[in-house]
C-alpha cells in the first residue's frame, strides 16, 4: 500500500495534540510522535512546547512535509493521557492503515469521560475538606474546607464560561474561597482559619505541572520545562494575591 505522507503526517499530528492537550510532558509527546513515524518508515523532526507543536519529515523522493499545531491551554488529564499513550504504543507495533488509526482515535474521543458538575463539587469537598484535616483543623474545620472546595470549583466553573484566563480565574477561587473561609468562621461553623484556607486551596496549586517542569528540565528541554515553571509559579502568586485580597478586605471589618 502507498503511502500518504500528507494524512500520515496529519493522524500523527493529531495523535501529539492530543496527548499535549491531556497534559503530557514534553519528552513524551517528542518521544511518541518519533517512534510513530518511524514505525511507518520515516525519519521524523519533532519540536514541541507547551503551545505548539511542530512535525516535519522527508518523503523518499526529498520533498519535505511539515505540519504545526498550536496547542490551546489545558489541562491535566490522566485518563485521556494514558488511553492516548496506549493507542500509540498499538499503533508503533501494529502500524494499521490510517482511517483504522483514525477510527481509533475517534473512539477515545467518543468515549472520553467528561465528569459532571456534581461529581466535580463531590470531588473537591472530600479532596479540600481531607486536606484541612491534615493541616490541623477540627472535624468542622474539615466541613468547611470541603465547602470552600465546592465554591473554589464553581467559581472556576464560572470564570471559564466568561472566558478568562488561567491567572484571574487562580485570583477569582482564592479569593471567594477565602472569604467564604472567613465567613464561616466568623459565625462560628468554623474554628481555625488558616486550616480551611489551607486546605481549600490546594485544589489550586499547580502541583502536577511544576513536576512535569522540572522533569522537562531535567530531561534537556529548557525552553519547556522554564515556561512551565513560570506558569506554575505564576498560578502560585494568583493563589497568594487573591487569598491575600479576601483576607485584607474581611478581616479589618471582622477586627482581626
Amino acid at each position: 500500500m502507498k503511502l500518504d505522507y500528507n494524512e500520515l503526517l496529519e493522524m500523527v499530528s493529531e495523535m501529539g495534540f492530543r496527548l499535549m492537550f491531556s497534559g503530557a510532558e514534553i519528552y513524551r509527546v517528542e518521544e511518541s510522535v518519533l517512534r510513530l513515524l518511524t514505525a511507518y518508515g520515516l525519519q521524523p523532526q519533532v519540536f514541541a512546547l507547551p503551545s505548539c507543536l511542530i512535525v516535519s519529515v522527508n518523503t523518499p523522493s526529498g520533498h519535505p512535509i511539515t505540519q504545526m499545531r498550536r496547542v490551546p491551554p489545558h489541562g491535566t488529564d490522566i485518563e485521556l493521557l494514558e488511553r492516548c499513550n496506549e493507542l500509540c504504543r498499538r499503533l508503533c507495533r501494529e502500524t494499521p492503515p490510517f482511517e483504522v488509526a483514525l477510527d481509533s482515535m475517534k473512539e477515545i474521543e467518543r468515549t472520553h469521560k467528561v465528569y459532571s458538575m456534581p461529581t466535580q463539587l463531590a470531588a473537591h469537598f472530600l479532596g479540600c475538606g481531607m486536606f484541612s484535616l491534615f493541616y490541623g483543623g477540627s472535624v468542622w474545620d474539615g466541613l468547611c474546607g470541603g465547602l470552600c472546595g465546592m465554591v473554589i470549583c464553581l467559581c472556576l466553573a464560572l470564570t471559564s464560561k466568561l472566558g478568562a484566563n488561567l491567572f484571574f480565574k487562580t485570583i477569582a477561587g482564592a479569593a471567594a474561597s477565602a472569604f467564604v473561609a472567613l465567613a464561616l468562621t466568623a459565625v462560628g461553623v468554623g474554628q481555625n482559619s488558616d486550616s480551611i484556607i489551607i486546605g481549600a486551596l490546594m485544589a489550586l496549586v499547580p502541583g502536577i505541572a511544576f513536576t512535569n517542569a522540572m522533569r522537562d528540565i531535567m530531561a534537556g528541554d529548557m525552553v519547556a520545562g522554564i515556561s512551565k515553571a513560570a506558569e506554575a509559579l505564576l498560578i502560585g502568586a494568583a493563589i497568594a494575591l487573591g487569598t491575600a485580597l479576601a483576607l485584607g478586605l474581611i478581616r479589618p471589618l471582622m477586627g482581626g
